[in-house]
């Protein structure tokens, strides 16, 4: 089937679907190898089949453009999820935020990158949506050898130019200003254990998504009881129909667009990926 019919084929589904929550997910690395597993643990607390607004990305920064390799995707905060969110249907409406840490490494000061964050949070406030976060992992980060952050650094932020000692510091006031954040805000912020963690502090270890982020998402308070959720063990394992393409990107510089939704799982759950 080409990409046309596929489009055409999401675009009837969509209009005929009825989904029965709505799912935010902003995040980078973590979350775009985890994507569907991170869908199917909110929807076994919040239900399904649901309408899947995500932003992520390799690399993924909050508030500005990112380049990784060839590709490049505007910053979170000024990508299309945030009108499609506007724009769509009141539903139950969950978000999770993680991957916070990249700005660090792109030079970005601790206000700035909290301001970005404080920015999502209050959009999704204004959509009544229960929000779970994920702190920095503090511990992890901190244990790291002078050489593996230097190691680390250059292979994923070559235009770093921060000492381990600075990047540290800095990731102290954000996981600071975090907590800060959910306090004042009255949502969900999970720190991360560092045995999940691989050895550059930040990533999961990929056979450990699947427990980190059972203990993540178990945050998520579901609105109804576990007896009326319309999920399965099946759900667990079902594939993707059709992987989610960008709605935005460059590559070699040059712009690509995908019409959205353009992910679809088996449950009907569609998926917007920005």
């Amino acid at each position: 089937m080409n990409d046309f019919m596929n489009q055409a084929m999401l675009t009837a589904l969509y209009q005929q679907s009825s989904p029965v929550n709505r799912i935010v997910l902003l995040g980078a690395s973590n979350l775009t190898l985890s994507l569907r597993l991170v869908i199917q643990q909110i929807q076994h607390h919040c239900g399904g089949p649901s309408e899947v607004l995500a932003a992520a990305g390799h690399g993924r920064s909050y508030g500005e453009s990112s380049q990784v390799l060839i590709r490049e995707l505007p910053g979170i905060i000024a990508c299309d999820l945030w009108s499609q969110l506007e724009a769509g249907k009141a539903r139950p409406t969950y978000a999770f935020l993680t991957d916070i840490g990249n700005d660090v490494l792109y030079g970005f000061p601790p206000h700035q990158i909290l301001q970005w964050i404080t920015w999502c949070v209050e959009q999704l406030q204004e959509q009544s949506a229960y929000i779970v976060m994920t702190n920095l992992p503090i511990v992890s980060i901190e244990s790291l050898p002078e050489w593996r952050y230097q190691l680390f650094r250059n292979l994923f932020y070559p235009s770093c130019q921060l000492s381990r000692n600075e990047a540290v510091e800095r990731v102290k006031v954000i996981h600071q200003g975090l907590i800060e954040l959910a306090a004042r805000k009255q949502l969900i912020l999970c720190e991360q254990q560092p045995e999940w963690m691989s050895m550059d502090g930040i990533h999961y270890v990929y056979w450990k998504r699947r427990a980190s982020y059972q203990h993540i998402c178990a945050h998520f308070n579901p609105s109804r009881n576990h007896a009326d959720l319309a999920v399965t063990d099946q759900l667990f394992s079902q594939k993707w129909q059709q992987r989610p393409r960008f709605a935005y990107q460059k590559r070699f510089g040059k712009e690509k667009r995908c019409p959205q939704p353009s992910g679809l799982l088996a449950d009907k759950t569609m998926v917007f990926l920005y």
